[in-house]
């Protein structure tokens, strides 16, 4: 297959090499559907024995995902497609963590959103000098999903509320020490040590590869964020913010005004549910929550038009302002759905 994913088998292994570097590698549905089922072929397939995933370009790994299909039906009032897409993705991303070889994601420039859903899952996460990871879906109405609000419960201390909230973006140091990727690698290096794979499939490889990483710059916030960041709720979270006269205040406070208010107060929630799970499927499950209701009870359609379609980043958000979100509102979002609930093991 070519076109927007390569997907094809080469030496020993699996090879999947996302297409559209005009696009930034924005993941579409049909490579959603493509990459899943390139993982059911493979997994039992004894020619291989790792899946090496890569991408074309020097700006991005993936930027994320397509949803400008999503954004066009669903102000048209058609939710349906925009809720396959999400339900079909996160079954892909399940796949993908549970896949029972090495899969080995090398994440050159952004990978964001969908892209960390089919990477950051993966056994062996590689990054280089201009990596920059980051989870920015709170601004445009959505919650960190694909699987990536589970890897951002687990960061180290409160990082995973700040990095959610806020949509820092990692450097190679920094997607290192929150969990989203294992070794650095030269960018220079990464063609030879994929033929190498693709010859032997032996994936120690890569750790033979594998250079110390570039300081982490977010090491020396910790201490403020594990300090702001641990509230229970959004409220708690901005109410010492807003108390502290220092330059990482003022730079998160407004790094939050960015988000819609909705989002962040169920992303704090949702790191507080999954911090205690190591079950993705849990994680998924209660994205899924989030964004099927995310049409019309929540801010996707309004957040896409003011940064993607209209791009007067002026949005008009559900909640003029975090603090009129209440605890109804975040048990609203993230409350069962009953006979519409996620289910990951049976195709739709």
């Amino acid at each position: 297959m070519t076109g927007d994913i390569d997907i094809r088998k080469t030496g020993a292994t699996g090879r999947i090499t996302l297409n559209r570097p005009a696009a930034l590698n924005a993941v579409t549905y049909p490579m959603v559907l493509a990459i899943e089922a390139a993982l059911d072929g493979w997994a039992d397939d004894e020619d291989v024995r790792m899946v090496v995933i890569d991408a074309n370009g020097d700006k991005a790994f993936s930027a994320g995902g397509d949803i400008q299909d999503m954004y066009d039906r669903g102000r048209a009032g058609d939710f349906a497609y925009g809720r396959k897409f999400w339900r079909d993705e996160y079954r892909m991303n399940y796949k993908l963590a549970k896949f029972p070889k090495p899969y080995a994601a090398f994440m050159q420039g952004f990978t964001m959103g969908g892209g960390v859903g089919v990477s950051c899952h993966g056994s062996h996460r590689v990054v280089c000098e201009n990596s920059r990871i980051a989870m920015p879906e709170c601004g445009i109405g959505l919650v960190p999903d694909v699987g990536g609000s589970l890897l951002l419960a687990h960061a180290p201390g409160r990082l995973g509320e700040y990095l959610g909230t806020t949509a820092a973006r990692m450097g190679p140091g920094d997607a290192i020490l929150a969990g989203f990727a294992d070794y650095y690698i030269p960018r220079a290096a990464w063609s030879d040590l994929i033929t190498q794979l693709e010859q032997s499939g032996d994936w120690t490889a890569i750790d033979a590869a594998a250079e110390p990483a570039p300081e982490a710059g977010l090491t020396p916030l910790l201490p403020e964020i594990d300090a702001h960041f641990a509230g229970e709720t959004l409220g708690d979270i901005l109410r010492s913010l807003r108390s502290a006269d220092t330059e990482f205040a003022r730079q998160s406070l407004a790094a939050l005004g960015r988000s819609a208010p909705l989002s962040a107060a169920c992303t704090v929630e949702m790191m507080h549910r999954l911090r205690a799970t190591d079950d993705i499927a849990r994680a998924l499950e209660l994205e899924y929550r989030f964004t099927f209701r995310s049409f019309d009870t929540g801010d996707f359609v309004e957040g896409i038009r003011a940064a993607i379609i209209d791009k007067d980043r002026q949005p008009r958000w559900s909640h003029a302002s975090v603090d009129e979100v209440t605890s109804m509102d975040v048990s609203r979002m993230l409350m069962p759905l009953g006979k519409d609930a996620l289910k990951l093991e049976t195709p739709s």
